[in-house]
């Protein structure tokens, strides 16, 4: 795995125009970080990337990874694998594992090895004594956190800051804290960062980024806000869905509703309540996920 097989081209940035940006004199653009890498798309990539870096570079030969049987990262970290030859080891919140989930699936294909485990022991995946443990089962392996969120996660968050247009705030999905954290990091201090939350209860977020970024953090003001998750994480109300629907036929932006979708929802509500001042230029993330729309499918929960 050379270094170089991490120099990507950015992605594109999408300029949306609509009469209501036009009468509240709002500039939106999208950063199409779904289309930064073929397979391994949006912030998972920037998350992964120092992640496998480091890994590399310490000598290990495998890692061990957390997620959600429908997870994002899940997703990704198993197209890591097949992309770079990696033998990877996901610990899943079970108690069992479906087969027939079209996440599940397409790890299986690219070789990741899938271990379920009940509820309370997946509560324990940031445990220290848990940690020990599975670094003796796995010896030789580099252990990557639930979503990919830690120090490294932020390096490669930052330079996704680096790539933006000029903005007065830039916004994003949050369901870890890692986004928003590099962001923070990497944006000027003229810039206010936002994370929408996409899960209930998540002001315990705020801590957890702050722990990420440091007392010595000298980047962008940041906040997040946690009244905008339509339901709890995973779940949406029509009008989000229906917002989805309409920004891929009008605009040809695909979005799903567990985060990009509600994210964006969620800025065009602020948008029409007046939340941002006339003339603000706004940049919100496009982190990718688009695959999570096969799970929400597969469960029922939007039309086939």
């Amino acid at each position: 795995m050379d270094n170089n097989q991490f120099a990507l081209p950015e992605s594109p940035v999408q300029e949306i125009k609509h009469p209501l940006l036009e009468q509240k004199k709002i500039k939106l653009s999208i950063k199409r970080d779904d289309l930064l890498h073929p397979v391994i798309s949006g912030n998972k990539w920037r998350k992964l990337k120092y992640n496998l870096i480091n890994m590399k570079s310490k000598g290990y030969d495998s890692f061990v990874t957390f997620g959600g049987a429908f997870s994002n990262h899940l997703y990704a970290s198993a197209m890591a694998c097949k992309t770079f030859n990696l033998t990877g080891h996901a610990i899943i919140r079970g108690p069992e594992i479906d087969e027939s989930n079209p996440t599940i699936k397409m790890a299986r294909a690219c070789g990741m090895n899938l271990y379920a485990v009940n509820r309370k022991t997946y509560r324990s995946r940031h445990a220290p004594a848990y940690l020990q443990t599975l670094q003796t089962e796995f010896p030789n392996s580099f252990i990557i956190p639930e979503g990919g969120t830690n120090h490294a996660a932020l390096r490669g968050v930052a330079e996704l800051a680096a790539s933006l247009p000029q903005s007065d705030y830039v916004i994003c999905a949050t369901g870890s804290g890692g986004t928003v954290a590099g962001l923070a990091k990497g944006c000027t201090h003229n810039t206010q960062v936002i994370g929408i939350a996409v899960l209930k209860q998540a002001e315990y977020l705020n801590q957890e980024i702050a722990q990420l970024l440091t007392s010595t953090h000298s980047g962008a003001p940041w906040q997040l806000l946690t009244n905008h998750h339509y339901g709890g994480y995973g779940k949406f109300t029509d009008d989000v869905w229906a917002f989805c629907q309409f920004m891929h036929q009008a605009y040809k932006l695909p979005l799903e509703p567990v985060y990009t979708g509600k994210m964006l929802f969620a800025v065009w509500q602020l948008i029409s309540q007046d939340y941002f001042p006339q003339g603000s230029r706004i940049t919100a993330i496009h982190t990718g996920g688009l695959q999570g729309l096969d799970g929400l499918r597969y469960r029922g929960l939007i039309a086939r």
